[in-house]
């Protein structure tokens, strides 16, 4: 049996282009726009944690919902589960080898939003523009 063989990283440019309807960008943007998504992975890049562990780092979320998310996140593998039975059924999640690479554009996202986007309740005007976007 052989191993599968990856291809080499593909090398990007500085500042790459947005892909107009590439399918690789929509499923990017329909992971993120679900509510929770991204505050979830960025609550496991802090370490494994467990159902209530997750809950406390993500305030607002409901049981529920953080139950679905979990489920849809490990079945498109950016986290794992760990189910320990001894340790009264708790079921430890962690970031996959994918949702770690996730953190990277995550990262960058948080970076431009903080530089960019205005604070909650302000309006889109009292922020500074910057000439020639």
């Amino acid at each position: 049996m052989t191993t599968p063989q990856h291809p080499q990283p593909v090398r990007r440019s500085e500042h790459p282009q947005p892909a107009d309807g590439s399918p690789a960008i929509t499923r990017a943007f329909d992971l993120l726009s679900r509510r929770w998504n991204g505050l979830i992975l960025m609550a496991l890049a802090k370490g494994p944690a467990d159902f209530a562990q997750i809950r406390e780092r993500v305030p607002g979320i409901s049981d529920r919902v953080l139950t679905q998310r979990l489920r849809e996140l490990t079945a498109i593998d950016l986290i794992t589960q760990d189910i320990r039975p001894r340790l009264s059924s708790r079921t430890r999640y962690a970031l996959s080898a994918h949702g770690k690479a996730f953190l990277v554009p995550l990262a960058v996202l948080f970076l431009w939003a903080e530089d960019h986007l205005p604070p909650s309740g302000s309006s889109v005007s009292d922020q500074p523009t910057t000439p020639g976007y």
